[in-house]
Formats: structure tokens, sequence, C-alpha cells
């Protein structure tokens, strides 16, 4: 919408047209809005999908047989003095080349 609007024989014309950088700036607002609840609810499906992953795995592992462990060899190793082979540490000297002044 033009107006005219006289002034001291001069004329100006003002436009009331709103242009779209001015919509995107009021709509700025909304768009940021709906991004944070998108990201919300991904992250909230995420959350859902591996507590029931988790649970479905615990019952799993409680439902299962269980059978005698063979004992570990670390375990074993240690506590024992019967292993076959003994517990032994060897360090190796590094070259260490110091610089004379």
């Amino acid at each position: 919408m033009t107006t005219a609007t006289p002034l001291g024989g001069t004329t100006f014309f003002s436009l009331n047209v709103t242009r779209e950088e001015d919509f995107l700036y009021k709509s700025s607002g909304a768009i940021v809005a709906a991004v944070v609840v998108v990201v919300i609810i991904i992250f909230t499906v995420v959350l859902v999908l591996l507590k029931l992953y988790n649970r479905k795995m615990r019952t799993r592992r409680e439902l299962e047989p269980k059978g005698p462990k063979p004992a570990s060899p670390s375990a074993q190793g240690a506590n024992s003095g019967s292993s076959p082979h003994p517990a032994t540490v060897t360090f190796s000297p590094v070259d260490v080349h110091v610089e004379s002044r």
C-alpha cells in the first residue's frame, strides 16, 4: 500500500509492504522452537530404545543357564605357586643419549 504525503511542495511515498526478511526475523523464534522440539523427540526415542535394549539383554543374561566358569589364568597364576609358567618380570634398558655441554 502506498500513501502520498505532501510536505512542502514535495511528495514522499512510503511503502507498507512486509519484506521477506522481516517475515524471517519474526518467524525465526518459531523455527528455533521447532528444531528444539524435534531434537528433544529424537533424544527421547533414542533413550527409550536404549532402555528397552538394556532390559532385553539383562533378562537374556539372567535367564541363560549358568555353567561352571573356568578359572581365569591370571588369577590362578598369581595366587598359586604350582603354575606351569613362573611369573617373571624383566626390564630391558633403554638407550639414553645425554648431550655433554
